[in-house]
Formats: structure tokens, sequence, C-alpha cells
């Protein structure tokens, strides 16, 4: 069966589907998204993401060209259409298609683009019994973080940069010395007190949906939770780290080629990782045989 993409009210095989080449989105990254998981054929967290969507669309000043439940049923249906079981449905909505300037219309019609791939569960569940290492990065994004925009330069050149000396992801730090977060993911350690921290929600970091997700897992878990940002020293002597995207929450065990704690996937971690995995399993039809799955069981 082809791959299907949606791109302005048609659904379309994935290699034919295409854009103008003078959307916003392309020459001057006027634009935002989202990533959503998909487990057991199921759209997880829809609810915070479209929440999430509709601040970034608001904070540049793009209106969704259709209702929130009808993007949602084309969510769907591209899921549907994909026969989608494990993975990420990927949307994008420009400011529109106009000639090159820098000032735009007011009126332009949005550009809406959405693709799902599919992801091993088994990727996931390796990463989760390993962990992964991170390297640091000065912070060289813009001043708004926090909007989901698709201007990810920095993101990728860092990233990039990690991946080329072999790590995982790449953390952000600011000119005081503080964690950010992640090229693609929140930052978070548990410190040699067995506290949960993680930088404050500000301008300066995205609303992760898993970070949500995480601090709610922590207060029913009974761990003590600390909004406030650390410095790379004292992740690197934290007694365990990790990170959390729509990949789910994922063990580090080394900061700059530094071991985190003994060097493994810590107690708490592995709590949250579980956590996350029950949470995502309720929301699917049948939580028992999909956390069998989740688990690797």
């Amino acid at each position: 069966m082809p791959r299907l993409a949606y791109v302005n009210g048609q659904y379309l095989p994935h290699d034919h589907a295409a854009v103008s080449i003078e959307d916003r989105g392309y020459q001057f990254a006027d634009g935002i998204y989202e990533v959503v998981a998909v487990i057991a054929g199921e759209i997880v967290d829809m609810a915070p993401h479209m929440t999430r969507l509709q601040n970034s669309l608001g904070s540049l000043g793009i209106t969704l060209p259709m209702s929130a439940k009808s993007l949602q049923l084309v969510m769907r249906q591209l899921v549907r259409r994909n026969r989608l079981t494990y993975g990420i449905l990927y949307m994008q909505i420009s400011r529109g298609v106009a000639p090159r300037d820098h000032a735009y219309d007011e009126n332009l019609r949005p550009t809406i683009v959405m693709t799902c791939r599919s992801i091993p569960v088994s990727k996931f569940i390796i990463i989760a019994r390993d962990g992964v290492t991170v390297r640091t990065f000065s912070e060289e994004r813009w001043a708004r973080p926090d909007i989901k925009t698709v201007s990810l330069l920095p993101n990728v050149l860092a990233k990039q940069a990690a991946r080329q000396a072999g790590d995982f992801e790449a953390w952000f730090v600011d000119a005081q010395g503080f964690v950010t977060e992640g090229a693609s993911t929140n930052a978070w350690i548990v410190t040699t007190q067995g506290k949960l921290r993680t930088r404050a929600l500000s301008k300066a970091i995205l609303p992760g949906i898993v970070r949500g997700i995480m601090v709610e897992a922590a207060q029913d878990l009974g761990v003590a939770l600390e909004e406030k940002a650390f410095t790379v020293a004292e992740a690197k002597a934290a007694r365990e780290a990790f990170i959390t995207s729509t990949g789910g929450v994922m063990p580090v065990v080394a900061v700059d080629g530094t071991p985190v704690g003994n060097g493994s996937p810590g107690e708490t971690t592995l709590k949250l990782v579980a956590a996350y995995q029950e949470h995502l399993a309720k929301q699917t039809g049948d939580p028992e045989a999909t956390l069998k799955v989740l688990t690797g069981l």
C-alpha cells in the first residue's frame, strides 16, 4: 500500500505530495508544526497537542483554515488510510503562498501538510533499557523557542554535531550556564537529594506535551519536583538524567562524556518510563495488550 500524505484538502501519494515554491513556510520558515504519537493505531494526547498548536498559530497570527474538530478528523483519517499502528503524525501549517516579500497579506490562506511515519516500538524499548548520551552546546536559537515554529536551523546543526560526536541529543546552555532544553526534547535530572528537576515553563523552552505528563506522573508517584533550571555541572553530578519528547521518556546516561550516576538508567527515570507507557496504553482500545507491546513483554 502506498504511503499517503495530506495537502490542503487532498490525500496524495507521499512521493507526489508538494506545495508551491512560493510557500512562506519554505521561503521564510513562516509556519508552525506539531508531532503526535500514534500508539496501537490511536493518536494519543490529542487535546494538549491541539492546545499547543492553537497557541503557536496565535503567536504568529495565523488562522486555522478549518475547525479544530475537522482538523482532528483529517488527522485520524490519515492515520487510518496509512494503516499506521505505531509511529508519528507530522503536521505543518504555514502562512500560505504569496510572491516573496517579508511583509505579508493578512488574508493569505494557510497551507496544511500532514504525513505519517511508522516507527518500530523496539527502538524505544531499547532506548529505555540502555539510555542515551547528550552533548552540550551554547544557546544560539531565537528568543521564542516556546513557539513550535519550523525555524529549526540551530536545532538541526546542534543535533547533527551531537550525532557526529557519537551522542544522541544536544542540550542547549544559556549565557548563565543553565541548560534550557534539548534540540528536540525537554531536559531533566534527578538530584543527589532525589529531587526531580526541570526548567520552569517560560519563553525560553518549548512546553513539551510529555513534559506536562511527567509533571503529573511525578506528583502521582510522590516524587519531589522542582521546576528550576540546572547547570551542566549539576547534570553531570546528578543521580539520574533523562529527556522527554513525543518519542517518550529516554534515560540519559552521560553528558559530554561524563557518566551520570552509575552510567545506567536510574530508578526514578525507569518509574517515569513505566508511568508514560501506562499513560499511552490507557488511550488505546486494548490497554493490556498495548502495554505488553510497549514494555517488550
